[in-house]
């Protein structure tokens, strides 16, 4: 019995590893594409808040808060 729960658990972690990333389609319209550039502003503006509030010497910090050109900002 602990045999088969154990097996049972380890091909259901199994699957759901190798299940693909959802596909996300490019926009089709204007409206959509609108949408997905209000999207990545905002996400942005809350990326830059956080950045402001964290403490400037963490790891933390310095992996999520990196510039496009590689520099911390």
């Amino acid at each position: 019995m602990i045999r088969a729960l154990t097996i049972l658990t380890v091909a259901s972690t199994l699957t759901a590893c190798a299940t693909p990333a959802p596909y996300d389609p490019m926009p089709v319209s204007t409206y959509q594409w609108q949408q997905r550039q209000d999207r990545i502003q905002r996400e942005e503006t809350e990326r830059l808040n956080r950045c402001e509030t964290m403490n400037k010497q963490s790891e933390r910090y310095a992996r999520e808060c990196q510039r496009p050109g590689g520099a911390p900002q």
